[in-house]
């Protein structure tokens, strides 16, 4: 199973915020920290407020904070709201597949996708920046990355890529 870009961020800027603590971020700060454009965090953002993961304040002190649900949330059960319920493949899309209705490889990957939540399903935020992730981490809190200028207002894009 592979999970969406948005998914990715998500976790990621979960993460981020389980190091710094009450300390609120902004969206800003993290995208850079992270590379990503603004205004995907933003809308990632957004959904994980809408889960009760985050915290957002507007205004002068404001920023992302993550609640103590988010804290100790599964990282199985986040996964699953993220990504929505959904087949690892389309058997019933535009063009429905010929074997549908008797193919076994269907139940196979159901199975294995549920497997692979399942194994997510113990951990929480709070594990996942257990040492050593999260000292890096901390490393990444308020280092942006080297960027040019953006034309009209867009958002930043990073002059090089960190693998």
């Amino acid at each position: 199973m592979r999970l969406t870009k948005s998914t990715d961020l998500a976790l990621r800027t979960v993460m981020r915020l389980a190091v710094s603590g009450a300390e609120p971020s902004t969206a800003r700060q993290i995208a850079g920290e992270m590379q990503v454009p603004h205004s995907h965090l933003s809308k990632v953002a957004a959904r994980l407020q809408h889960l009760g993961v985050i915290e957002t304040r507007r205004g002068r002190g404001g920023g992302l904070t993550l609640t103590a649900t988010g804290r100790t949330a599964s990282v199985g059960r986040l996964v699953r709201e993220l990504e929505g319920v959904g087949d690892v493949v389309d058997c019933e899309g535009d063009t429905p597949c010929p074997l549908r209705q008797g193919c076994r490889l269907r139940m196979a990957l159901r199975r294995a996708q549920e497997a692979f939540l399942a194994s997510l399903d113990p951990l929480t935020v709070e594990d996942l920046v257990a040492s050593p992730t999260g000292p890096v981490l901390l490393g990444l809190v308020g280092r942006a990355p080297d960027v040019s200028p953006s034309p009209r207002g867009a958002d930043p894009a990073p002059r090089s890529a960190v693998p």
